[in-house]
């Protein structure tokens, strides 16, 4: 079986125009603009959920899990696709001989990782409101 990306629309966002590739950067910019205000509210959720003398262990790996969303996000993510976009303005710009193939598989591995943190944030999520109601 091959490994190959079953989205259509990643595919054809690839072999769109430059500027598509720049507005679909600029999604993921305001989708992680997004995320921190939701990571601010599960950080306020579990605070407010934990237990008064002792953290519980399933509320203390919540906690470590926020943390590592929050430093993924935040060092990894974002700067990465903060630099892509300095990138793509120097192409346009005509300052980097770098290829348009170079930039699209640059750009390829960007839509992948946010793919693949989409989708660990999201079981994370779901781990918090299990535990939430559990609480109640």
């Amino acid at each position: 079986m091959r490994n190959e990306s079953l989205n259509p629309k990643s595919s054809y966002l690839l072999e769109a125009a430059l500027h598509v590739l720049h507005f679909e950067s600029q999604v993921w910019i305001d989708t992680i603009a997004f995320w921190k205000d939701e990571i601010k509210f599960f950080d306020n959720l579990l605070k407010e959920k934990q237990s008064k003398e002792e953290r519980s262990i399933e509320f203390k790996k919540m906690f470590d899990d926020l943390q590592s969303i929050h430093k993924q996000l935040f060092h990894y993510i974002e700067m990465d696709i903060i630099a892509h976009e300095k990138l793509l303005s120097e192409i346009l710009k005509g300052k980097k001989s770098i290829g348009e193939a170079e930039y699209r598989e640059k750009h390829r591995r960007l839509q992948s990782l946010m793919g693949a943190f989409a989708n660990e944030f999201n079981t994370f999520k779901l781990t918090v409101f299990s535990a939430v109601k559990k609480t109640k």
